[in-house]
């Protein structure tokens, strides 16, 4: 009996992966993030599987759900949106259920962050522009950033950014970019991505806040700044290059 921690995609429900897919349809029990998790994703478990929608429950509940499934002979599949390894809250009941004995595995599932690179249409690492994406957040009353994690400091980097759950608060992050991208740094801002509702914005880091609050984005959104946003002149890839060396084709490609 496990506990898997499934990662269910961007939104999408054809986005969550083929092994999540099959784990779902074969667990009896399945704790999922009903404001998060695509309903249609539900109708993958098993007719009589028992259903917990977990946007309520705090985790003591969470973690008593899934030791006692556990305890019972269950397989549980325990959906998070997007992918577990990234501000998923899910280190915390990794941790619960160590503490009680329970063993559980992890499938990974498309992040947010690459859904609104493909509503984009964008490469997040283009060659001579930038090879660096860096994944954050802004600190909130409720959970303080570590020291040195701030933006004023990432934004030294002029790596590419991409902010989560910071839809509600893009004056002040672009008040703390600006000195360190200037205000013509390209910009967006995707809303649900993969969704039906999707909503896209483009624009400068001196254009964003506004288009952001004129479009009423305040949540399930994700931010990027970055110059390779919009980097249109630079050199192509070594990978494919005519001038790479490559190793010769073996005789056996050539039959038949």
């Amino acid at each position: 009996m496990t506990v898997h921690f499934i990662g269910a995609g961007p939104g999408a429900a054809d986005l969550i992966t083929l092994r999540g897919a099959r784990i779902l349809a074969r667990c009896r029990v399945c704790l999922y993030a009903g404001s998060l998790v695509p309903r249609e994703l539900l109708a993958e478990c098993p007719p009589d599987a028992r259903l917990v929608d977990t946007s309520r429950l705090d985790l003591d509940r969470i973690t008593a759900e899934l030791v006692t499934a556990h305890e019972a002979g269950e397989d549980v599949a325990r959906l998070h949106s997007g992918d577990p390894s990234v501000f998923s809250a899910v280190a915390e009941q990794m941790r619960r259920l160590d503490a009680a004995g329970v063993p559980y595995e992890v499938v990974p599932g498309v992040p947010a962050f690459a859904a609104a690179a493909a509503a984009l249409k964008r490469e997040l690492t283009v060659p001579t522009v930038g090879q660096t994406v860096i994944l954050t957040r802004i600190a909130q009353q409720a959970t303080p950033m570590p020291e040195g994690e701030d933006l004023a400091t990432l934004g030294r980097s002029r790596a590419l950014l991409v902010l989560h759950l910071a839809a509600r608060y893009v004056d002040r992050v672009v008040a703390e970019l600006l000195p360190h991208y200037g205000t013509d740094c390209p910009a967006a801002v995707v809303a649900m991505a993969s969704r039906p509702d999707e909503l896209v914005l483009r624009g400068t880091l001196g254009e964003i806040a506004d288009r952001v609050k004129a479009a009423g984005v305040v949540r399930t959104a994700v931010i990027m700044v970055g110059r390779t946003l919009g980097a249109e002149q630079f050199r192509d890839s070594h990978l494919y290059s005519p001038e790479r060396e490559r190793p010769h084709e073996s005789c056996d490609a050539d039959r038949g």
